[in-house]
């Protein structure tokens, strides 16, 4: 699919990505979609076949760029916002791409996502990208959608990995992306359930640290941990470096992803 120009009007703009292969229709204000979505779909291995629930879909970012890459899988979009619950399905329709997408708080509960056709141990993957920065330490934006995206509460990150461990199958995978400086609290609450986790540093310039994790773990896995080597965003001079090139506009999986 070519995107051709963006487009935009007062509240909404049209953007390409994955080099004009998603177009994704979404708010000029608020939480918008970048790169930690495309890296999560990137980082997300899945089948033709396998049920995909994106937690935390705002308009379907991460879950349709995975479903440009892999075709045939059954995409379930969970969104708590009805605006951007509404804008995921109209992106699904425009870019031909199945899916199915609830208006659900991921923090619900069971009895809500039976309610949604998601009962325990029916998923083969879930992918998230929660809230992550710390409200005591973060001051939210004054626009209520992206400090809802952007801003964790206490809990957040143990409710939303607990809601993944339910709904996945026994050796079903879950990935998510999470700020680099925390991934001590990602591993210490992956400890109660999951297991063979790998992970995937992202630094935006050489020479810094990482700035984001991309985090893959398997519902009773066994394995030992596996450090990949980190992804580097942009060279010397602030071009994008051609590993990033290949994710962010050709579409290419990341090794998580494989």
């Amino acid at each position: 699919m070519n995107c051709g120009p963006t487009l935009s009007t007062d509240d909404f703009t049209e953007d390409c990505l994955l080099g004009g292969r998603l177009r994704l229709r979404q708010p000029r204000k608020g939480h918008r979609v970048g790169h930690d979505a495309m890296l999560l779909a990137a980082a997300t291995a899945a089948q033709p076949g396998d049920r995909v629930v994106d937690f935390g879909a705002g308009v379907g970012g991460a879950g349709l760029a995975l479903g440009c890459r892999v075709a045939g899988i059954e995409l379930v979009l969970l969104e708590i916002a009805p605006e951007l619950a509404a804008l995921a399905r109209q992106n699904a329709v425009a870019n031909g791409i199945a899916a199915t997408v609830h208006e659900l708080d991921i923090e619900a509960g069971a009895a809500a996502f039976a309610a949604a056709g998601l009962p325990p141990d029916s998923a083969d993957r879930v992918l998230m990208n929660p809230p992550f920065h710390d409200g005591a330490r973060h001051r939210g934006s004054p626009d209520e959608s992206r400090r809802r995206a952007h801003v964790a509460g206490e809990d957040t990150l143990t409710l939303w990995l607990h809601a993944a461990r339910r709904l996945l199958k026994s050796g079903g995978e879950l990935t998510l992306i999470w700020r680099a400086d925390g991934l001590s609290e990602v591993l210490a609450a992956l400890s109660r359930g999951f297991g063979s986790v790998a992970i995937l540093p992202v630094h935006g310039a050489p020479g810094g640290a990482a700035i984001r994790v991309l985090v893959r773990a398997v519902k009773g896995g066994r394995a030992p941990l596996v450090l990949h080597p980190g992804l580097l965003l942009a060279e010397p001079g602030g071009a994008p470096s051609a590993a990033a090139d290949a994710v962010l506009r050709a579409g290419q999986p990341l090794p998580l992803g494989r």
